[in-house]
C-alpha cells in the first residue's frame, strides 16, 4: 500500500468516525482524538463498531463510503466557509469542524428538501443501528465485549447455555399457547 493510500484510509475513516460520532456521540479514546468530539460520557456509535458496520457488504455502502467522506468534506469545507469557521490543516474539514457545527451541517443535510436527504439519513441510520443493535457481531459476542449500546440498553445477557429465555412475558400475561411441535430449544420444527 502506497503512503497516499493509507492516508486517505486514515482520512476517509477519521471522516466517517466524525459523522458516526455526530450521530450517536461518546467520549474520546484519548486527549488527542479529533475524530471524536467528546459530546458525550461513555462510548457512542464509533465505540459500538459503527464504521466497522458501513464497511461490511451487508448494508450495502461500503463501495461507496470513499464518496461518503469525499461529499461530507466537500459540505464541511462550504459550510466553514459560510459560517467564517477557521479548519486546522491537516485534518479532514468534517473532522475539523468543532462539534456544534458538525451537528449543524449533519441537521442541514438530513433535513427535508436537502437533495441528498436519503444518503445522509442512510448513513446515519447505520450509524445508529450500530449502536443500538450492533448487527455487525453475534449479540453474545457484542455483550461479552461491553458493547456500549447493548449496555446502555440494559440488554439482558443470555443464559449459560447461550440462549434467551424470559420468565415473564413482556405483555404480562402469555398471548399464545406453543405450537405443539416446538423443539425444547424452543425452535419451531
Amino acid at each position: 500500500m502506497r503512503s497516499g493510500d493509507s492516508d486517505d484510509r486514515r482520512s476517509r475513516t477519521a471522516t466517517l468516525e466524525s459523522f458516526a460520532d455526530t450521530i450517536v456521540p461518546g467520549e474520546k479514546r484519548t486527549p488527542d482524538d479529533r475524530a471524536i468530539a467528546g459530546a458525550a460520557t461513555g462510548g457512542g456509535a464509533v465505540a459500538a463498531g459503527a464504521v466497522e458496520l458501513l464497511e461490511q457488504p451487508a448494508p450495502g455502502l461500503a463501495a461507496g463510503l470513499d464518496h461518503y467522506a469525499a461529499g461530507l468534506n466537500a459540505h464541511a469545507e462550504a459550510y466553514a466557509a459560510e459560517h467564517g469557521v477557521d479548519l486546522e490543516t491537516g485534518l479532514p474539514a468534517f473532522v475539523a469542524l468543532p462539534f456544534e457545527h458538525r451537528t449543524a451541517l449533519v441537521a442541514r443535510l438530513t433535513a427535508p428538501g436537502h437533495p441528498e436527504k436519503d444518503g445522509w439519513v442512510l448513513l446515519a441510520l447505520f450509524c445508529t443501528m450500530a449502536f443500538d443493535t450492533a448487527p455487525h457481531m453475534r449479540t453474545a459476542d457484542a455483550l461479552a465485549a461491553g458493547h456500549p449500546g447493548l449496555a446502555t440498553m440494559g440488554f439482558a445477557p443470555p443464559q449459560a447455555d447461550g440462549l434467551w429465555r424470559f420468565g415473564e412475558f413482556s405483555y404480562g400475561r402469555q398471548l399464545a399457547d406453543l405450537h405443539p411441535a416446538t423443539t425444547p430449544s424452543g425452535s419451531p420444527a
